[in-house]
C-alpha cells in the first residue's frame, strides 16, 4: 500500500514558490475571484499545463506517476484519469473497440451515456433485458442464459457493454460466468462500473468486473470515494484492447483544459482505497451495523439492504419513495435518489479516524416519518412491469432517425409509434424509451407510474402537455 500522491505533492510544490501568473485560468490563483472564501482558497491549486506540473494528455511527470499507482492498486495494464466524468470513459472505451456498423451486445438497463456512445459511434445494438429483482425492486444484471442466447442470434458481435453493479447497489450473480463466456467468442467485455470505485475495500462489499476479467472498467471515484465531482477513472486489460485508441479517444472526449483540482482529488481518492485497511473495514462494518438497527426499530420504515453495503434503500408501506425523499430534505437529509417504491441512499465509504453523525442523522429520519405517517397514503403505489423480450433490436437505425421526420403526439395515443428521442427517469438516468425504440403498453403505464409518482423525467418530450415526439408515419413508421 502506498500513501503517495504524486500530482498532490506536485500542486503542494509549485505553490510553494508563490509562482506570479502570467497565464491562465483568468482568476490568478484566486485573486479575482468574488467566491466566498472557503472556495477561494482552494483556487490557488486550480493551475494549468505547467512546468513540473505534467499534461493529461500527454503525461510523462506527476500525472503518469499517479496514472500508473492507479493501475497498480486496482491490477490494471493501464489506468486512465477522467475528469469529465464516467461519461467521458464510456464514450473512448466503445469508440475504441468499435467501428461505425458494429453489431454489440448491450444491457438494457444501462446509463444514458452508454446509448449517447453507440449513437455517436453509429453502431448497430442489440438490447439485452436484465432480470428484475423483487427483492431490490430494481433491474440488476442480464442472465447467462441471455448471453447465450444472444450471441447465438448475433454471432458477429463486436463487444458486450454492461452495468455493474447497478444504481441500487445490486450485483448480478453470474458476472464472472458472462465475461467468460463472452471471452470464449473472443468478445470483449465492456462495464460501466460507476459505482463501483470502492469495491477495491475487498469483502463484504462485491469484487469489481475487473477483477473477474472484464476488459475495460469505468468507475466514477466521485461517487463512492472522495473525488471531486467528475472525477472518474478507466481501467483497461491490453490483451483485447487497444491503450494508443483509447488514449486517442479520451483526447478527444475530455476537455484539453483539465481541471487540476479534479486530478488532485483523484490522486487522493485513489490512495484513500489503495490504503484503506482491515481495521479501516472493521470500523465501517460496525458502524453501519448500529445505523441500520437503528433505522430498524423506526416505526414504519423498512431497511432493505444492497449487495454493496454502501448502498441502502429505505421503504414505507403506503408511501412511495418521493413522498418518503420530500420529507427527509424537510429534515435536511439528502438522499441519492427515490423512485416509486423507496429512497436509495449512499453511507460513507468511513476510515476509522473518520466519525459520522449517525445518532442524529436516525433522530431527523424517524422525525421525518412521524410525519409522514400522519398524511393520508398513496391510493395505489405503482407496480412495476418488465418488458417480456430478452432479446431486441430498434427497428429504426440512428442514421435513419436523424433523416425522418418527427411529430409531437399526445402519449395516450403513442402505443405502436416509434420513439424519435430518449425519455429518461433521473435519477439513475436509464432511459425508458430509446430512440427507435417502439412505445409499447408495458413502456407507457411505466412512464404514466414515473409520472403519477412525481419522478423527473429528462430528455426530449413535452410531458408538462402529455406529448411524446414519435417518427411520423410515413418515415419509417408503418
Amino acid at each position: 500500500m502506498t500513501q503517495r500522491r504524486p500530482l498532490v505533492e506536485a500542486l503542494k510544490k509549485f505553490q510553494q514558490q508563490r509562482p506570479v501568473s502570467f497565464h491562465v485560468p483568468g482568476h490568478k490563483h484566486g485573486e479575482l475571484s468574488g467566491l466566498p472564501d472557503e472556495i477561494r482558497s482552494s483556487l490557488q491549486y486550480d493551475q494549468t499545463e505547467l512546468s513540473g506540473l505534467d499534461d493529461l494528455h500527454y503525461p510523462d511527470g506527476a500525472i503518469k506517476e499517479a496514472q500508473d499507482l492507479l493501475a497498480e492498486a486496482y491490477g490494471a495494464d493501464q489506468s486512465f484519469f477522467l475528469v469529465n466524468g464516467s461519461t467521458s470513459g464510456n464514450l473512448a472505451m466503445i469508440h475504441a473497440v468499435c467501428k461505425e456498423g458494429d453489431c454489440v451486445l448491450v444491457q438494457r438497463n444501462s446509463h444514458k451515456s452508454i446509448f449517447h456512445a453507440l449513437e455517436l459511434a453509429k453502431l448497430r445494438p442489440v438490447y439485452l433485458a436484465p432480470e428484475w429483482s423483487e427483492a431490490s425492486q430494481s433491474a440488476e444484471g442480464v442472465s447467462l442464459k441471455t448471453l447465450q442466447d444472444a450471441i447465438q442470434q448475433y454471432p458477429e458481435a463486436k463487444a458486450l457493454i454492461l452495468t455493474y453493479p447497478n444504481y441500487y447497489g445490486m450485483a448480478g450473480p453470474e458476472i464472472e460466468e458472462i465475461i467468460k463466456y463472452s471471452h470464449l467468442f473472443d468478445i470483449p467485455v465492456l462495464v460501466d462500473e460507476a459505482h463501483g470505485a470502492h469495491l477495491l475495500a475487498g469483502g463484504p462489499f462485491p469484487k469489481s468486473a475487473f477483477s473477474y476479467g472484464a476488459d475495460a472498467v469505468v468507475q466514477s471515484a466521485h461517487k463512492t470515494l472522495p473525488a471531486m465531482t467528475m472525477g472518474s477513472f478507466l481501467h483497461i486489460n491490453k490483451e483485447r484492447i487497444n491503450a494508443k485508441r483509447v488514449s486517442k479517444y479520451l483526447r478527444m472526449f475530455q476537455s484539453s483544459s483539465p481541471s487540476y483540482l479534479i486530478m488532485a482529488s483523484l490522486d487522493d481518492a485513489r490512495a484513500y482505497i489503495q490504503t484503506y485497511s482491515g481495521p479501516d473495514l472493521q470500523h465501517f462494518v460496525e458502524k453501519r451495523k448500529l445505523f441500520i438497527e437503528s433505522l430498524q426499530s423506526i416505526s414504519g420504515l423498512e431497511v432493505f439492504e444492497a449487495h454493496d453495503p454502501l448502498k441502502i434503500m429505505l421503504r414505507m408501506t403506503g408511501y412511495n419513495g418521493f413522498r418518503l425523499q420530500g420529507k427527509l430534505e424537510e429534515m435536511n437529509v439528502y438522499a441519492e435518489m427515490a423512485d416509486s417504491r423507496q429512497v436509495v441512499m449512499v453511507l460513507p465509504l468511513m476510515k476509522q479516524s473518520h466519525t459520522y453523525p449517525f445518532a442524529e442523522i436516525r433522530s431527523r429520519i424517524r422525525e421525518a416519518v412521524q410525519e409522514l405517517r400522519k398524511e393520508q397514503t398513496d391510493k395505489e403505489l405503482p407496480v412495476t412491469r418488465q418488458e417480456p423480450i430478452a432479446i431486441s433490436e430498434p427497428e429504426i437505425s440512428y442514421e435513419a432517425i436523424d433523416l425522418a421526420d418527427s411529430e409531437w403526439i399526445s402519449y395516450t395515443k403513442a402505443m405502436g409509434r416509434h420513439s424519435a428521442a430518449m425519455v429518461t427517469p433521473y435519477p439513475p438516468g436509464v432511459p425508458l424509451a430509446l430512440p427507435g425504440e417502439i412505445w409499447t403498453h408495458v413502456k407507457l403505464e411505466q412512464l404514466m407510474d414515473h409520472l403519477a409518482a412525481g419522478a423527473v423525467i429528462q430528455g426530449e418530450h413535452n410531458l408538462a402537455e402529455k406529448q411524446l415526439l414519435v417518427i411520423q408515419h410515413g418515415g419509417n413508421d408503418e
